[in-house]
Order: structure tokens, then C-alpha cells, then sequence
């Protein structure tokens, strides 16, 4: 399938277990989140922050979004470039999105220099990576459904038969039904409700 046409994107399925990487003294604590927004990303770094109170630095790099990308890398006090930067060069290299790395430092007492703090970050972003459950989920297009009671059938039938997922559904003598399908088929299905007398479907926006 062409990838510019696909809608299969990559996630982590939930919070990865804490990972632990070494270097003169120094410890890397790695850290893998889904998330789906930046406030959730405020919310981790301050949990993070009590968690480890007397750690040095809390770096970390955070991508949302399939189609259009949203991204942030945050050195906390590193040298610019030296922390955030790898950091997510991992989560472009793992292909992931809506996903949020933490490395949190505690500093050895032994300076690593530029070089040495890159690949301590990238080296700890890969291996929080490595341990998450890495998924594939579908891109999806929200429709709602604007119809009379009468017209139930013929809009059932459609979402069964097309194996539409039912959002949300208020049901009284005019109904409306928020459902859900994949982007690579959203258009066939527009044009199929499209194509029925007296039910309107509008596209959700985003």
C-alpha cells in the first residue's frame, strides 16, 4: 500500500516499565508514555518530578498527531541539544506518535561532555522504547447521521454491513449517530449514506 495513502499509524499501548542505563556514575531513568495532548505531558513530568526529587535534570521529547505533527524536545538545563534532541530522534526512529519520553539524570559526579550526554539520552530513549508495547491503530473519520426514526433500518444495515463502529447514538423521532471508520474507506462510506434518501451525514471536525 502507497504510505501516503495509509492510515495505520504506531503508538504504545500503555506506559512502559522504568528502564535504568549507566554511564561514569551518572543514572538514566527512561520513561515511555502514551499520551494524546500536552497538558497530559505537564501532568507526567510533575508526577516525575516528585518521584525523583533529587534527580538533576528531567529531559524529554513528546510527538502528538498522525496526519499533522505536533512535536516539543526539551533539554531541562542540558546543553542545548544534547538531551531532548536524541531523545526524539528515538521516537522518529521507532516511527511512534501520540508518545512522550522522559530520561530523568542523576548526575555521577563525571561530566560526559556533549558527546557523551547525546548518546547516554538516545541510548536511554531506545531502551524505554524498547521495553513499551509498540501498537499499530487505524486512522479513523467521524461522521455524524442525521435521520428520521422511520429511516432506522436502512442506516443499521449500512453500519453493519460497512462494520462502521457507533460512537455515540441519541435515538427519538429524529436521530442523530456519531460513527466511526477507517480513513481509507471513509469516502466509499460517505458516498454510500450520501447516496440514501433523507438521512444527512456530516463530517466531524477534527
Amino acid at each position: 500500500m502507497d504510505e501516503s495513502f495509509s492510515d495505520i499509524y504506531k503508538t504504545l499501548a500503555s506506559p512502559s516499565e522504568e528502564i535504568l542505563y549507566k554511564e561514569k556514575n551518572s543514572k538514566f531513568f527512561g520513561y515511555a508514555y502514551p499520551i494524546s495532548n500536552e497538558e497530559e505531558v505537564k501532568e507526567i513530568i510533575t508526577e516525575l518530578k516528585k518521584q525523583h526529587h533529587t534527580a538533576r535534570h528531567w529531559c524529554y521529547a513528546f510527538q502528538t498527531g498522525t496526519e499533522s505533527i505536533y512535536y516539543r524536545a526539551n533539554d531541562d538545563g542540558e546543553p542545548n541539544n544534547s538531551a531532548g534532541a536524541p531523545i526524539y530522534g528515538q521516537i522518529q526512529s521507532f516511527n511512534v506518535t501520540n508518545v512522550l519520553i522522559v530520561v530523568v539524570r542523576y548526575f555521577g559526579g563525571v561530566k560526559l561532555g556533549v558527546g557523551g550526554l547525546i548518546s547516554a539520552y538516545k541510548t536511554a530513549a531506545q531502551m524505554a522504547l524498547e521495553n513499551a508495547d509498540i501498537i499499530e491503530k487505524t486512522i479513523n473519520i467521524h461522521y455524524n447521521l442525521f435521520f428520521e426514526y422511520k429511516n432506522m433500518n436502512k442506516v443499521m444495515h449500512v453500519i453493519k454491513e460497512q462494520n462502521l463502529d457507533i460512537i455515540s447514538q441519541k435515538m427519538e423521532m429524529s436521530c442523530e449517530i456519531e460513527i466511526a471508520t477507517r480513513k481509507q474507506n471513509a469516502e466509499k462510506v460517505e458516498e454510500i449514506f450520501e447516496s440514501l434518501f433523507e438521512i444527512t451525514i456530516k463530517k466531524n471536525a477534527e
